[in-house]
């Protein structure tokens, strides 16, 4: 769990507390003096205000969220925006709008359909009856489509055998207030409006907002933030009305995923498994609805962690989500690896080279952890993978400096020491960090070798002292055949409890000729874990749990202990396929793959680890992001693992390691990016791959 940030403030928000909650707003916007109109007296019925849970975080699992970062558009099922909880149109983390109440002759519509038509569009259905005739046909269809960069299309249709006269009321307002405010439960009070143009506007001291109507209003009421038209719609018939809500002086929103130069290449899935080519789909969706420009350097983008409530740069996440991405070219990774390379940490001091990040709660069991540890390791595994998959040399290049200072910053902090420990005096000995460290070392000096530049030997060496001690201290034998130790004590005891975790030793990472380093734990240490992993203690039938079911303090819904984490699933199928684990890696992917099904194949970063059975379905867990780039990355990961793509495009190869199992049947992968360029493959039935496009004088690898 990271650190407290404020207005966070609430122990049921720390968990989501990652980093900035936002990128830095829309600068440059100037004010628009509105157009006064003389307002009519009649009022709107009272709508009320604020997300009426103070103190607590608004519920997240039944919101329909449309993202085009950093447009976010929260909706629940009827459509219909009330300003409770977290309903309304935002931008840069800022609630432009909190209510749009839609009202037909008078009458709500009757909600018939909510559904999210991709990452950033949602689409709601609504029925009338407004004839005077009796009998069960609606006679009016309202359709709502609504956009996460602030416009609406509210369109009419008539259904009846005879001409309507159809008033159309919209009842309008908003707060202005932060996202973080609302999730304390401290939105503040509606605002007054005023009338300018084609619609409404409100101002505060901090910011202003407008929505604008097409065609323009029939009337406009300010004091009762309503917009009215009049429309005659013969049999058959239909109108509609577009409003647009903007900071005043904006432009539209201009997201980095759909535009020409997006990082990500666009990959699609075909096989016997139709779930998936609709996870990849979903998957890439929301990927580009969560890229974000460095306001500084805008040809970098990376990816926010999660919407709602992490819609800004989390260091980790943005490496972690990077790298499984890379199938889909090297660009994001090379946009992130330098956003981060400028916030690293310079000058004397033991923290010099290392990559800031806040605390992240780990559970009952264990304090809370730095994510900048994790980042700082995680950065010359990135850069090197990365060169693998084809990043031009000189980028590579560029990017070295910032990798030596992190692999410096571990040599130092782990001193003549064996382990790197927790920074603070007395920390723990994470397995987890271990197996961080010990990938960066072995993958940086690769990395350094590559570039003919010095450290390499040391890098390795250690590597070396660290394995031969893992595999004996965190070790803990037992009559079930033993098990890894989450941590080790100040004094050196063991923490003996099994989570998810453990799945960063199956994590080796990527070197050359289609080789992965070698792994913290021995072969029949690996084969004991598998076991463990694929046991139903960890394994829920929908993903893997963060904690065993067997295991004190699990709880189905703990975000440490006991949830499904999908990130964490999805580099268990990974590491246990690489080990030759088919059997288990196969069935954590067909437990994720229908849990994504339940979900609409836009996995959230965890849900709850209740076990499966006939006819159950995943709950989710009512503070997920959904969309997580982690999770959004983790589709990826989960079907390119099935071809075992493992390139080396600075020596013109690239290898295959197919899963042989062929847990999905056959499976094709078009679009992805080795050296480059397009990269297409696809698996038999019978576990066989064959490259169908590369990149010219791509070899296959043996």
């Amino acid at each position: 769990m990271h650190q407290p940030t404020p207005p966070f403030t609430a122990t049921d928000n720390r968990r989501l507390r990652d980093g900035p909650p936002w990128p830095p707003a829309d600068g440059g916007l100037g004010p628009v003096q509105p157009r006064g109109r003389a307002p009519r007296p009649t009022p709107t019925r009272p709508v009320p205000q604020g997300p009426g849970r103070a103190g607590g975080l608004p519920p997240t699992h039944t919101a329909l969220i449309c993202v085009a970062l950093p447009g976010l558009a929260i909706s629940t099922e009827d459509g219909q925006l009330t300003g409770q909880g977290l309903e309304g149109f935002y931008r840069a983390g800022r609630r432009l709008l909190a209510r749009c109440q839609v009202r037909v002759a008078g009458r709500e519509p009757l909600a018939v359909q909510a559904r999210v038509m991709g990452a950033d569009s949602a689409r709601f259905v609504g029925t009338l009856r407004v004839s005077p005739a009796t009998g069960p046909d609606p006679d009016v269809v309202v359709e709502r489509i609504r956009h996460a960069d602030g416009t609406e299309r509210i369109i009419l249709r008539n259904c009846a055998p005879h001409p309507l006269r159809l008033p159309l009321e919209a009842a309008l307002g908003t707060d202005l207030a932060d996202l973080s405010a609302i999730a304390s439960g401290a939105p503040g009070p509606e605002l007054p409006a005023t009338v300018h143009d084609s619609g409404l506007r409100w101002t505060t001291a901090t910011g202003n907002a407008s929505v604008t109507a097409s065609p323009p209003p029939s009337d406009a009421l300010a004091s009762a933030g309503l917009l009215r038209w009049e429309f005659e719609l013969p049999p058959g018939g239909t109108a509609s009305v577009e409003l647009r809500v903007r900071p005043d002086g904006a432009s539209h929103l201009r997201t980095v995923g759909r535009a020409a130069s997006s990082p990500l290449a666009p990959a699609g899935a075909t096989g016997d498994d139709p779930r998936a080519t609709a996870l990849l789909r979903a998957s890439i969706d929301d990927l580009q609805a969560l890229l974000l420009r460095d306001p500084a350097h805008p040809s970098d983008s990376y990816l926010a962690a999660g919407a709602p409530w992490r819609c800004g740069l989390a260091p980790a996440e943005a490496l972690a989500a990077a790298r499984m991405t890379l199938p889909l070219g090297t660009r994001l990774a090379a946009g992130t690896l330098r956003i981060l390379a400028r916030t690293q940490l310079r000058g004397p001091g033991p923290r010099t080279g290392m990559i800031p990040g806040p605390h992240r709660d780990a559970g009952a069991h264990l304090p809370p952890g730095c994510t900048g540890t994790e980042a700082t390791l995680l950065f010359p595994v990135l850069l090197s993978e990365a060169r693998r998959w084809g990043l031009p040399e000189q980028e590579t290049r560029e990017l070295l400096p910032a990798a030596e200072r992190c692999l410096a910053w571990l040599r130092t902090t782990v001193g003549d020491q064996t382990y790197l420990r927790d920074p603070q005096p007395g920390g723990l000995t994470r397995g987890e960090t271990q197996a961080h460290a010990h990938r960066a070392a072995l993958l940086g000096a690769d990395l350094l070798e590559a570039c003919g530049r010095p450290g390499s030997a040391g890098l390795r060496q250690w590597a070396a002292e660290l394995r031969k001690a893992f595999r004996a201290d965190f070790w803990i034998d037992d009559r079930g055949g033993g098990r890894p130790a989450a941590a080790l004590t100040p004094d050196g005891r063991p923490l003996a409890h099994l989570g998810s975790a453990t799945v960063h030793l199956l994590d080796t990472g990527l070197l050359g000729a289609g080789e992965l380093a070698v792994g913290l734990l021995d072969k029949v240490q690996t084969e004991q874990l598998a076991r463990l992993l694929g046991g139903p203690a960890m394994d829920s039938g929908w993903g893997l749990r963060g904690l065993g079911a067997k295991e004190a303090g699990h709880s189905p819904f703990g975000h440490r202990s006991g949830a499904v984490r999908v990130q964490e699933t999805a580099l268990a199928v990974a590491g246990l396929a690489a080990a030759g684990y088919e059997k288990e890696a196969g069935g954590l992917l067909r437990g994720l793959l229908a849990a994504a099904e339940h979900f609409g194949h836009r996995l959230p970063e965890m849900f709850a680890g209740e076990q499966r059975c006939e006819g159950s379905a995943p709950l989710p867990h009512p503070a997920a992001c959904r969309p997580a780039a982690t999770a959004a990355a983790a589709g990826v990961l989960l079907l390119t693992t099935l071809a075992g793509i493992r390139p080396d495009a600075p020596a013109g190869t690239v290898t295959l390691r197919p899963v042989h199992s062929a847990p999905l049947g056959e499976l094709g992968l078009t679009g992805l990016r080795v050296a480059g360029a397009p990269f297409s493959v696809r698996v038999s039935r019978l576990g066989l791959a064959m490259v169908e496009e590369a990149a010219d004088g791509l070899q296959l690898g043996v």
